[in-house]
């Protein structure tokens, strides 16, 4: 089975910059979990996506690889089930012209 999770969108701290470091910033994340299915095996995508959200908020990263590294250690911890991972941040609003995403498969 497959799991998608799309456009999770939250403000957090996230960033080196010196403004990054003290106002929140809109994120957006995406994510796909795979997993065997098998009676009352199942993810609780609620579950996963305020795990998601509470890392983030509690953890404020400094850059999106070292969040992307945390998230996916951290979500195939506390969801054993998970057997692959697909997990995108974005910082919609980093740049004027473009958004910036960096993504991560386990």
């Amino acid at each position: 089975m497959t799991i998608s999770i799309r456009e999770l969108t939250f403000e957090c701290i996230i960033g080196i910059l010196d403004f990054e470091r003290t106002a929140p910033q809109r994120v957006i994340i995406d994510t796909t979990l795979s997993y065997e299915f098998i009676s009352d095996n199942y993810l609780d995508y609620a579950a996963v996506t305020e795990h998601i959200k509470g890392e983030m908020l509690r953890r404020r990263f400094k850059l999106i690889e070292e969040a992307l590294a945390s998230l996916t250690r951290t979500l195939k911890s506390e969801f054993p089930a998970i057997s692959a991972l697909e997990i995108s941040i974005t910082k919609p609003d980093i740049l004027p012209d473009c958004r910036v995403s960096v993504t991560k498969k386990v």
